[in-house]
């Protein structure tokens, strides 16, 4: 069979009986074959801390992984939707233009991978006209694989998810990440406000990238908030769609619509979503 998706299979007969495109159901699980094909060439890569002296160093060794990953999955997500667009940068924002993209990170958490520590993934999300239709969150050391589809629910290796059902954020363990290295002063001050505002009010506070990461355990239940100020598209995406499809909540910080063009994001169980907002708009 060529790879160009055709709308056959036991993935597009079980969307049949529910309101998911059957085609998007196996657009799905050929994307997820395709990003677990590239993850193993990261799990490969990963070992000794890589060591840099300089930022030329630490950004020729970012890039050597992405570019080994992106040599497998990029073809392979090509071939899926040949007329859908693909974006070059991960780590940028904002509303793309109209259609479908294809906003992938071949090394979420890259600069874990290259410190030897195990947070890393990779992803690959489908946008069609700003909004995430199917993405999959690989993480080639764990083999676990994290799956969402607009309407199908989201899952892990096959087990429905579900945010928790914390109603108390003082009893809930939060968490946020940094968006992006050499953020604006604005945004960093901010970043630590927020910070100190969620010590006095949560639980616990997290803060470690990636923001995806964190977004997988809000659908999964083992953590009950994650917010960012500013953030990337692939930060971003994979997570709201993963969250919502497991029955979260996802706004800005102030409670509003998010879309890839908001300042801030917020996904929580919905119990302390408006708490969660209250805290973060001091």
């Amino acid at each position: 069979m060529s790879e160009t998706l055709r709308s056959t299979g036991s993935a597009a007969s079980d969307a049949a009986a529910s309101d998911v495109d059957p085609f998007d159901a196996e657009l799905l699980g050929r994307t997820r074959s395709a990003v677990r094909e590239a993850g193993s060439v990261l799990r490969g890569r990963f070992g000794e801390v890589v060591g840099h002296g300089t930022r030329d160093e630490l950004m020729r060794a970012l890039a050597a992984n992405d570019d080994a990953v992106l040599e497998i999955l990029r073809p392979h997500l090509s071939r899926l939707r040949p007329q859908a667009g693909w974006v070059e940068e991960e780590l940028d924002g904002g509303a793309l233009p109209p259609g479908e993209w294809w906003v992938v990170d071949p090394a979420e958490g890259n600069v874990n991978h290259l410190h030897g520590l195990p947070e890393w993934a990779v992803t690959a999300t489908l946008v069609r006209e700003n909004r995430p239709v199917l993405t999959v969150v690989h993480l080639p050391l764990t083999g676990e694989t994290y799956t969402a589809l607009a309407g199908g629910g989201a899952h892990l290796d096959g087990r429905p998810l579900r945010v928790s059902g914390a109603a108390d954020l003082g009893l809930s363990i939060v968490a946020t990440s940094q968006a992006r290295p050499d953020e604006d002063e604005s945004v960093v001050r901010r970043v630590g406000s927020s910070i100190t505002a969620m010590l006095l009010d949560a639980l616990v506070v997290r803060t470690a990238v990636p923001a995806t990461l964190h977004l997988a355990n809000v659908a999964a239940g083992r953590i009950d908030a994650f917010w960012q100020f500013a953030g990337a598209r692939a930060d971003l995406l994979p997570g709201a769609l993963l969250v919502t499809e497991a029955g979260g909540r996802v706004s800005d910080a102030q409670g509003r619509p998010w879309t890839p063009g908001s300042e801030s994001f917020l996904a929580t169980a919905p119990g302390i979503h408006a708490e969660a907002v209250t805290t973060l708009s001091r």
